[in-house]
């Protein structure tokens, strides 16, 4: 089946937000959305959020799920905003755990932070299936970027995160803790195996060099014969050698500190402390 699929982009944290609807009827999926964070202030806004919800009422469509491809380290979640408003369970890749043991000690989250995902409605395994409306989705476990990533196959789209970008920009980094190149590879052979007509939608873009127009949706044929990391000709020994060199060149990301500590707590934000109002933490020498 061929689901319709709305894209949101938000030109804050170039990232891609997704309406994924069944054309016979009116159940929807929202993929990786994005709560508004002015880091220098500290606010949050939900402008992004409201465009996605705008326009899921205007269509009369009802929210079967709020997913998540991985804990993301460049923009803070909007799903429990979503959620709050439009109803829908939360899911994420059951390996969440592992991000949740790692960044909790990461920013000393204490006995209080839950790391078993049960901050989530659904956590899936490779293999796992869910419906939107009556197109099937299928779960693929794609590490490598982090442990928690995943790719939903919902119907001929394949929602793929960060694990591939448009073919012109090849893949994302795999230099955050828990993060392998070589398992990044293994993770893009999975998705290329799908049918070369299969749609990418992509969960990022930020316009190759010499690309006038951000773009987020290829195929596995595209990205096959012209991914420029890891198309035609590329080896797994080039991947891993390539991966490596250029993660080494890259800062973090500006909004990590912030995204994570919200991200893992499924898009909430920390607990307020005595004077009921809510902080985030910056450790010092650690990422």
């Amino acid at each position: 089946m061929k689901p319709d699929v709305t894209a949101f982009f938000d030109d804050a944290t170039n990232t891609i937000t997704y309406v994924v609807r069944d054309p016979q009827g009116s159940k929807c999926a929202v993929v990786d959305s994005v709560l508004d964070f002015d880091y220098a202030s500290g606010r949050t806004k939900t402008e992004s959020a409201d465009a996605v919800i705008d326009f899921i009422k205007a269509e009369g469509l009802e929210v079967e799920w709020v997913l998540e491809t991985h804990a993301h380290a460049d923009h803070l979640s909007a799903a429990p905003y979503i959620q709050q408003k439009l109803g829908g369970k939360l899911g994420i890749g059951r390996n969440i755990i592992m991000v949740q043991e790692t960044f909790g000690k990461v920013f000393n989250e204490g006995t209080e932070f839950e790391r078993d995902g049960s901050q989530f409605d659904a956590l899936f395994d490779e293999g796992d299936s869910f419906h939107i409306g009556q197109i099937r989705a299928d779960v693929l476990h794609t590490p490598g970027h982090t442990p928690a990533c995943l790719t939903y196959v919902i119907g001929d789209a394949a929602f793929v995160g960060d694990t591939l970008f448009m073919p012109d920009f090849g893949t994302a980094r795999c230099d955050f803790p828990g993060g392998s190149a070589e398992t990044m590879y293994e993770s893009v052979q999975k998705i290329l195996a799908l049918p070369d007509e299969t749609r990418i939608f992509v969960g990022h873009d930020y316009k190759a060099p010499g690309r006038e127009d951000y773009a987020w949706e290829s195929t596995v044929g595209e990205q096959k014969a012209r991914n420029v990391h890891v198309g035609t000709g590329k080896t797994r020994e080039d991947f891993v050698r390539m991966r490596t060199e250029r993660d080494a060149t890259l800062g973090m990301p500006k909004l990590i500190i912030p995204s994570l500590q919200v991200n893992i707590r499924a898009g909430q934000m920390p607990p307020a402390e005595d004077n009921g109002k809510v902080y985030l933490k910056v450790p010092v020498d650690q990422l």
